[in-house]
Parts: structure tokens; C-alpha cells; sequence
């Protein structure tokens, strides 16, 4: 996620009233860019894009087609399907994180951005946790406890972690149950196929 201006969001709807009522009550918080077109949002698409607003029904190139667009392309962008379409039960195969019915207040909108920046900020912590006791895992296998306990770099990486602990925690903390089904989405998900 982008450190400055906080989630990157790409916006995608080809009502241009709609697409920009949600740019605007957005991008004072956050890195905002909106695009008219399913086509125009794989032209915009980059690992650099945290959140997908995206539209369902549009010409050309659907809401769904772009999604899994996304989905194959591997990025790990969080999507919310932000439609005027009720749910039906075609939606249960779809791999998005948040369905959003219109027409969306202004508070729901940016709840289901709070709930996604949310998930992605514990995507991050987790992948630092995780890569902070893999060190921990392999020094313990290679080195004697008298040279950890003579380290001053293995007592600074001890520490690292049980930071890393208390963050996760603390985010957890304000986690409600959609956000841990938002958050954990990807676990079942196959990995993106790669070319030979």
C-alpha cells in the first residue's frame, strides 16, 4: 500500500455523475483515480492499485470480465463490486472481497474502504511477522542458543517481532467478521498460473 495519501483506489463506472460523486468523497483521504470503461481499468490496473471500486453491468467489457481480469493477473488489489444489480447466486464463484448495492451513501462507501484498507494493512503486518520468524526459525536451526544469546542482532530481531505481534493484535482487535472473511479471501485462491 502507497505511504503517501494513503490506498491507492481506481474507480471504475460508466455512469461519469456516479464514478466521480465517489472520486470526490474519497480523494481528500485517499490516492483517487477513476476510469469511465472495463477497458480503461485494465489499461489503469498495476500492482500499485490497493482497491477496485467496479461497476458490474458495463459496456464493452463487464464489471465480472475485469475482475477476472485481475484475478489472473495475480494482483493482490481488493475488489468491491459497487452495482445496482441485487445479488444473485452467480456471485458465490466470484472472487471479489466486498458487494456493494446501490445506490451507496457516502458513509457506506467509505466503511467499505475502511474495511478493505484494513485487510490490506494486516496483509502487510502478517507478511512482515511471518518474515521476521522465518529469520528467527533458521538461526535457532544454525546457531547455538550461546551464540543467540550473545547476539545483539538476534535480540534486536526478537524484538522486532513481538512488535509485529502487538501490531497484528491490535488491528485484530478492531477486526468485526466481514473483515476477517475480507482479509482471509485469498487462502483458498490457487496461485496465478506462470508462464514456462
Amino acid at each position: 500500500m502507497s505511504e503517501a495519501g494513503g490506498a491507492r483506489i481506481l474507480i471504475v463506472d460508466d455512469d461519469v455523475d456516479v464514478a466521480d460523486t465517489y472520486a470526490s468523497q474519497l480523494e481528500e483521504t485517499y490516492d483517487v483515480e477513476t476510469v469511465y470503461s472495463g477497458p480503461a481499468a485494465l489499461d489503469a490496473l498495476s500492482p500499485s492499485v490497493d482497491i477496485v471500486l467496479l461497476d458490474r453491468r458495463m459496456p464493452k467489457l463487464s464489471g465480472s470480465e475485469v475482475l477476472e481480469a485481475i484475478r489472473e493477473r495475480g494482483l493482490e488489489t481488493r475488489v468491491a463490486m459497487v452495482t445496482g444489480e441485487e445479488a444473485d447466486f452467480d456471485i458465490i464463484e466470484m472472487p471479489f472481497d466486498d458487494y456493494v448495492q446501490k445506490p451507496v451513501t457516502e458513509g457506506a462507501l467509505l466503511g467499505t474502504v475502511s474495511h478493505l484498507v484494513r485487510c490490506l494493512t494486516y496483509d502487510e503486518q502478517l507478511r512482515e511477522y511471518y518474515a521476521l520468524t522465518a529469520k528467527r526459525a533458521a538461526l535457532i536451526q544454525s546457531k547455538t542458543l550461546e551464540e543467540l544469546a550473545d547476539s545483539e542482532r538476534f535480540s534486536e530481531l526478537e524484538a522486532d517481532i513481538e512488535t509485529a505481534e502487538a501490531a497484528l493484535s491490535d488491528l485484530v482487535a478492531d477486526f468485526d467478521p466481514t473483515d476477517f472473511d475480507r482479509a482471509f479471501r485469498d487462502i483458498d485462491r490457487p496461485d496465478p498460473p506462470t508462464a514456462d
